[in-house]
Formats: structure tokens, sequence, C-alpha cells
């Protein structure tokens, strides 16, 4: 059986479906429906998820599968589990799941991943399986979304993003007591390592909101990771920069300190249009977003997809989305085998790229290894193809993100 999710914690939720019932004939045809994009938009929310799901019938039926929501005593013990340790919300925010933190909050008798006795699901097929096919291929399809972005467990916990992140930063005052920056306790100025600059600061500062565009795990994390005090230096007049680009440019340094002292080194070689890329992918503001095109000398679209390639998948998806790469032929042998034994039709291939012209999809092999999902948008000749999703080594699951993206535009 070929893996849905690529992350510990994405599969963690596999398990629990497949520990919730002896049923492989139905959790066999949940797997196909979910690959061959039969899933709706899934939609979170607290205690539920939900979604249409295609079937025998010419509508598609109403499947949700349900889970507990935390009590009010679960939820305090929970975040101040999370608040305890400031890595703990950075890492959340780049979209990973903390084993530690969930390994404590399981100690503590707060269950953030599901018991396979908590999942129930529901259908408005006649099957009366527990799960039905429908709600399976729900559950199949909701992994890559926890993939994603980890903050679905909490959502389905009772708690949305936004109000997990007030709760967190309100902890983090009352933790940090309002005590001084690292720059106000250097000795002489001479400044700290990254990683002790990252504790203070995302304790005592609180980030700026995201904007819009900036709803994604990496771009997330970008907002709320270290962020230093504004800066005192008074700008000259007539000076071609603000005040104001000034602490957007500190900021960004210290967020990619941060990245340096967890061991991320993507940033530091970066030529100069993608550290543009990288900028505007970080949500630094409209104006500088068309500041960096004007930069950059590239059209306003083709900016666009690189920064979209960005948010998704890190540099390697911006070096995807740039050119088409010469690949490994026994990888793209290995990917057309593994899509052609899933069920899906045949896939033209040129250089990288695995298309499927009639569903207006396609995936690329990066130099990372990995899958990165495209959809096509627009009609005709203006049509072009734009990143829709994460990159995964699966390019069974690569391709369900393509049509998952396609279902819900």
């Amino acid at each position: 059986m070929r893996a849905f999710a690529t992350t510990w914690w994405g599969q963690a939720w596999v398990d629990a479906l497949e520990a919730s019932t002896l049923d492989a004939g139905r959790l066999s045809r949940g797997r196909t429906y979910a690959r061959k994009g039969m899933v709706g938009p899934v939609t979170a929310a607290p205690g539920v998820l939900s979604a249409e799901v295609e079937g025998s019938a010419p509508r598609p039926y109403d499947s949700a599968v349900r889970l507990r929501v935390l009590t009010a005593t679960q939820w305090d013990t929970l975040l101040d589990t999370i608040a305890a340790q400031a890595g703990r919300t950075a890492a959340l925010l780049d979209g990973e799941m903390p084993a530690d933190l969930v390994d404590d909050a399981r100690t503590a008798a707060v269950p953030l991943l599901p018991e396979p006795s908590e999942l129930d699901p529901e259908c408005s097929c006649p099957d009366w399986g527990h799960p039905c096919k429908h709600a399976a291929a729900l559950c199949y399809a909701t992994a890559t979304h926890l993939d994603a972005d980890p903050f679905w467990l909490f959502t389905l916990r009772g708690r949305t993003k936004d109000a997990v992140l007030t709760a967190l930063r309100t902890r983090r005052r009352t933790l940090t007591g309002g005590g001084a920056s690292p720059a106000d306790s250097s000795p002489g100025g001479r400044g700290v390592p990254a990683r002790e600059a990252f504790t203070a600061w995302s304790g005592t500062f609180t980030p700026p909101a995201p904007g819009p565009a900036e709803d994604t795990p990496d771009a997330g994390a970008d907002a709320f990771a270290a962020v230093p005090p504004p800066p005192t230096t008074v700008v000259p007049p007539g000076a071609p920069f603000t005040t104001e680009d000034l602490g957007a440019l500190i900021r960004d340094a210290a967020r990619r300190a941060r990245r340096l002292a967890t061991g991320h080194t993507d940033s530091v070689t970066c030529a100069p249009v993608e550290d543009a890329v990288r900028l505007a992918a970080s949500g630094i503001g409209e104006d500088w977003f068309h500041r960096l095109v004007r930069a950059t000398g590239l059209p306003p679209l083709e900016f666009a997809r690189l920064v979209r390639a960005h948010r998704h998948s890190g540099p390697a998806g911006v070096a995807t989305a740039r050119a088409a790469l010469t690949p490994d032929p026994a990888a793209m042998a290995a990917a057309r085998t593994a899509l052609t034994a899933d069920g899906t039709p045949t896939l033209r291939a040129w250089r990288n790229r695995l298309t499927a012209d009639t569903e207006g999809i396609q995936i690329r092999l990066g130099s990372d290894h990995r899958w990165h999902p495209y959809v096509r948008e627009g009609q005709g000749p203006t049509a072009q193809w734009w990143p829709c999703a994460p990159a995964t080594t699966d390019p069974v699951t690569a391709l369900l993100a393509a049509r998952t993206a396609t279902a819900t535009h």
C-alpha cells in the first residue's frame, strides 16, 4: 500500500483510521477514491471534518468524520505545554508537529492525535460500514492537509489556528514578564547566538498579524519568528528607504538567523532573484512586493508564480518552477510505473514533468527528489502552470494534491 501521508503526524492520522476497522475492503476502496480525486474540498471545523465524496450515485454523498473536542481544562494544559518552550510555536508555524509536544500532552491526559476509537464517521450513502468507503476516502484525503498544516489537528480538537496563536502570545508575555531583550542584556552590545536570541525575542515581542497572502505554513512561521525591537536609527531626509523598511529587513535577518540556528542553510547562497522571491514570500508587504518585482525585471505574473512556488516548497520549489530540469530516467520510470499501478491514465512525459492534459494537472520532479504538484490556470494560449501544493516524495500523493487543488478552484 502506498502511503498518503509524508509526515509522522499525518501517518499517525492514517494509522488511527486503519486501526479503527477490520474492513480492509472498504479501506482499499476509500484509498482508490481519494487517489482518483473523488473527494471534494475538505472542511475542518471544531469536532468535524466534512466533504462531498463522489460515488455510484449521480450526486456526491455528504461524508463527515467527527472527533471529540478538548475540554477547557485540557486546552489550558495543552497551551501551557506549548508555551513552556518557545521553539514549539515556531515549529508549528513552520509546518512541523513537535513529537515531544504530543508526548508531553499525552502524558498530561490531553490527546492531540486521535485514538482509533475516537474517529466517528458518518455518510449519506446507504452503506452501513464503519467507516464506509466514502468516509474512509475523506480521512485519507485529509492526511495531505495535515501534512501541510498541523494546526488542522488543533481545529478538529476545538480551537482555530488564530485562537491558539492569540492564547499562546498571551501566555508567553506572562511567562517572560515583559523582560529585557537580548540586545539590552548583551555585554558591550556584542550580540548573542541566534538560538538564544530567538528564544528570548519570540517570548518578548508580539509578531505582526499575517496578511491574506501569508496563510501558509512557511509564511506564518516567518511572521511569528524571532521579531526584534523596532530600529531606533533616524533615517536621513531624502533617503530611498524608511524606518519601516529598516525594521522589515531587521525582522528578515532575525528570521534567517533562526533558520540558520536550526540547520536550515537553503537561503545562505541565494541569487538576487531567488532572494527577492524569498522576501516576497515572507509576506513583507504589498509595497515591497511591487518594488521587488521591478528590481528583478521579471514579468509580475512570473514573479508571483515563483513566490507561490517558494511558499509551497521553498527554494527547491522556485528552482523547479524556473526551469525544466533533466531528471534521472530511473526516477521518472518508477513514477510512471507507480501511477499506472494506481490506476492513473497515461500521462504525457517531457523532461521532469508528467502531465494529465485532460485534467489540467501536472507533477514535476525537482532537484530535491520530490514531486511538485501543478495546476493549469487560465484558458487557451494564455493558460499557465502554477504550483498548487507542497512537494512530496510520492508521485501518487503529488498527483492527488494537484487533483484536490483543481477541485477547490
